[in-house]
């Protein structure tokens, strides 16, 4: 076999190579995907102050919520709706939550009907000091919402300090949420 043939055999096997290569690339990077347990989203507005917001009230109620009642001290806001099956699941941690007194919680209710809202805190209690009706979504669209439930705390600037997205359970307020509130309270209260 001259050299030029074996030249051209070691290339040719080189290229049928690349497909297989490329192909347990690939398997690896879905692999990866598959079983990462990193189920955070990340948000650019940590660290940045509560989009500017005016929201009307639900009807039934006599306040509505805006970024101004979210400064000069450290609150929960929550997005949530009558049709979210997961905001069902915490509102019970939420009214518990809400009768210690730590934490100013409030509402943003997105794209709901007045009645179901009205019929959903009847039912489950209302856990939130103010309430806006945000019936279009433009303002979770502002806050970065990429679907409800997600809950934000709110340091006693105005800035958005943590953003957990889903359904918070009690290991998820005793551990992450409700020691950032007593830390930014702590140092409000400096």
């Amino acid at each position: 076999m001259s050299s030029d043939t074996k030249r051209r055999t070691r290339r040719y096997s080189l290229i049928m190579l690349l497909p297989l290569v490329m192909f347990a690339g690939l398997g690896a990077f879905f692999s990866w995907g598959l079983f990462n347990n990193d189920d955070r989203l990340p948000s650019a507005l940590i660290g940045r102050p509560v989009p500017e917001f005016t929201l009307p009230p639900i009807e039934g109620r006599e306040d509505g919520l805006s970024s101004a009642d979210l400064t000069g001290h450290v609150s929960l806001v929550n997005v949530w709706a009558s049709w979210c099956v997961p905001c069902r699941a915490e509102n019970p941690l939420m009214v518990e939550l809400a009768g210690t007194g730590e934490v100013p919680i409030y509402g943003i209710n997105y794209k709901d009907a007045t009645a179901e809202a009205q019929a959903f805190l009847d039912e489950l209690g209302n856990p939130f000091t103010r309430i806006g009706a945000d019936r279009d979504g433009r303002v979770a669209i502002d806050w970065g919402v990429y679907g409800v439930p997600e809950t934000y705390v709110i340091d006693a600037e105005g800035r958005i300090a943590h953003k957990h997205v889903g359904p918070f359970n009690r290991k998820i307020l005793d551990t992450e949420i409700l020691p950032l509130v007593r830390r930014l309270q702590e140092e409000a209260a400096k």
